[in-house]
């Protein structure tokens, strides 16, 4: 396997929650953006949340490192009247899922996908990044599980959570606010650079692609799009980003397919047509070509 490089290294530990421990949570602040009334993006380090706030309740959408509970708390009651009821987690990941044992021990209800609890519940190793992550303690479970989707009906919304398969991982999440025209796609979407793909969670580079193919036919041109990691987005960018999907899938596959080994295919560059654009996130080229490799071979 190619040696994991620098940038490499850190893209491992915002992904992993063992890593947290070494950020210092007093210099991030939670940025609290509105998306549209009642709906905001939160950020700060970690995967974007999403919020719905109203009469009945907060509903938020993953909750980033464990020591930013204290923070993201505040940043929700910033905007809300009402507590934190809910918590979905898009996937298994710990700058998506850190805070839920804060979180879900002050009396909120944590939600996700049947794959994200069992993942939680034993240990995880992300080869690329020869990296382990423990199994995480029982309060920070999820203890509501579903296996295609749930849709929640509060504060006057539908909120429909919907599994998409071996995507980003095997159990990814997406949630549409129905009537309002919000999505929040978890790491399904890195906007501005390549997505990470964990292979070794049943991430695949056609789920992402059919993934993202849903979402664009449930859009239209005022649809506003919450990426996992990146800036507020829209339709229009989510197409040049399924544009690059698309392209490195065919530029890779190609080299599969004339008997290249995916040592040889890294060195091709395929993905040379993109870097200028997508190569400068926390993804770089030559990791996210063996990723996909393995997920076409």
């Amino acid at each position: 396997m190619r040696p994991l490089n620098r940038l490499g290294w850190l893209l491992a530990c915002l992904v992993l929650a063992s890593c947290a421990i070494a950020q210092d949570a007093e210099e991030v602040t939670i940025g609290v953006e509105k998306v549209v009334d009642g709906v905001y993006m939160l950020t700060g380090r970690g995967g974007n949340l999403g919020l719905a706030v109203g009469d009945d309740g907060a509903f938020l959408i993953d909750d980033q490192y464990a020591p930013l509970s204290d923070k993201i708390r505040s940043a929700v009651e910033s905007v809300s009247k009402t507590p934190l009821r809910f918590i979905v987690n898009t996937h298994w990941h710990g700058d998506h899922t850190g805070g839920n044992e804060n979180l879900g021990s002050g009396g909120v209800t944590i939600l996700a996908h049947d794959n994200v609890r069992q993942r939680m519940s034993v240990e995880q190793v992300m080869e690329v990044f020869d990296l382990t992550t423990p199994p995480s303690p029982t309060a920070a479970l999820p203890v509501i599980t579903f296996p295609d989707r749930i849709t929640f009906h509060m504060n006057g919304l539908e909120i429909e959570t919907l599994h998409v398969p071996a995507a980003h991982t095997d159990g990814d999440s997406m949630i549409f606010f129905k009537g309002i025209n919000v999505i929040h796609m978890g790491d399904v979407y890195f906007n501005g650079g390549y997505p990470f793909i964990d292979a070794g969670s049943g991430g695949t580079i056609d789920g992402v692609i059919a993934a993202v193919k849903t979402v664009l036919e449930r859009s239209d041109a005022d649809t506003r799009i919450i990426p996992g990691h990146g800036t507020l987005s829209t339709p229009k960018e989510l197409r040049e980003y399924l544009a690059m999907l698309e392209g490195t899938r065919t530029a890779i596959l190609k080299e599969i397919q004339a008997g290249k080994s995916r040592e040889e295919t890294v060195a091709a560059n395929p993905t040379a047509p993109f870097d200028e654009i997508w190569g400068n996130g926390f993804m770089k080229p030559d990791v996210f070509t063996g990723l996909v490799y393995q997920t076409l071979n």
